[in-house]
């Protein structure tokens, strides 16, 4: 079968592989759809430091089941279609047992720790499928995990009915984190220095304020929005070391931050600004019990990500698009591998 692998750093290929058998709780799944994801561009440009090489990539995946165990715990049968949760949990450590699988101490990703599904068949856990809703497309289902990632820290920061979010970062985790934040009635605020992604955000996916923090004040644009309150939560997408820092300035007294980022190097924040405000600052990593909930939004279109959606390649032409997305990433929002 085919599959996309990156051999090392800035070598990538699509390469022919033996089709795997499925062990003991797993299903086979004839993979139709696979996200290209900004960790993927980060594993082939060898920034990711999770990533060991050689590497199958993949972790934004719809499919059919082949086979699967009968006493698999969602009643899903051959034939079904089905999402993929990446996050392989160990459902033991301390994290598992109080339902935070998306922080397991033992957690294996597909395509970062160990191969993903960009591939024709694929085995996965049994009870880590989720059932498609009828009627949609494995182009849009595909997408449905990097929704999760902007639902989670969504839920993270407790988004409530009419408060002001503060999303920094207009790539496709920040644009769904502040669709998702409108969805349940909050007003979204998306920051980023590319007006361009801005633009999109605004006039295509339909982002309540955009601002463009290269060119004037988001400190002073937020207050003016707010009427002086400041943001009641900020979700930092980008992972750069300023932004994180900014996070500060944009939230309001009593505020939440939540940081989905990942930076490079250690950021320093004053820890008495925080005590000042009384801020909540919390992590999101992954997401945990939340593919449900983006493929209704998807399915219903009051999170619109297939708007998202920049083309649609096949396996043959993943490797020269990931290596075009690397050196042109303004051009890209989101691309599907289709088998």
């Amino acid at each position: 079968m085919k599959a996309v692998r990156i051999v090392e750093p800035f070598n990538v290929e699509c390469i022919d592989v033996e089709k795997p058998t499925p062990k003991a709780g797993e299903a086979l799944l004839k993979i139709e759809a696979a996200g290209i994801c900004g960790s993927d561009i980060g594993a082939f440009r060898g920034t990711n430091n999770l990533v060991s090489y050689p590497r199958i990539i993949g972790h934004e995946l719809s499919g059919v089941v082949v086979s699967i165990p009968e006493d698999n715990p969602k009643g899903i049968k051959p034939g079904d279609k089905v999402v993929v949760e990446p996050y392989v949990y160990c459902g033991h450590c301390y994290p598992c047992s109080i339902g935070r699988t998306n922080c397991c101490t033992d957690m294996h990703t597909l395509g970062v720790h160990v191969d993903g599904g960009m591939c024709e068949y694929f085995c996965h856990p049994a009870h880590m499928l989720v059932k498609m809703p009828e009627g949609m497309t494995f182009e849009h289902a595909a997408m449905a995990e990097p929704l999760t990632i902007s639902l989670h820290g969504v839920h993270r920061g407790a988004v409530k009915s009419g408060e002001y979010c503060a999303v920094i970062g207009a790539g496709p985790i920040g644009l769904a984190a502040a669709m998702a934040a409108q969805a349940y009635g909050g007003h979204a605020i998306l920051i980023d220095i590319v007006q361009e992604r801005l633009d999109f955000a605004k006039n295509v996916a339909g982002i309540e304020y955009i601002i463009n923090s290269a060119k004037e004040d988001p400190v002073k644009r937020i207050a003016e929005i707010t009427n002086g309150v400041m943001a009641q939560f900020v979700m930092e997408c980008s992972g750069a070391n300023q932004a994180i820092r900014a996070t500060l300035d944009y939230v309001c007294n009593a505020g939440r931050v939540v940081f989905t980022g990942w930076p490079k190097k250690e950021t320093s924040l004053p820890t008495d600004v925080i005590t000042k405000k009384e801020l909540d600052l919390r992590g999101g990593r992954n997401s945990a019990h939340e593919f449900e909930e983006a493929l209704e939004l998807i399915q219903s279109k009051r999170v619109d990500m297939p708007k998202m959606l920049t083309k649609t390649v096949s396996v043959d032409e993943a490797p020269a698009v990931i290596r075009d997305i690397e050196k042109n990433p303004g051009n890209y929002m989101k691309v599907v591998v289709r088998f």
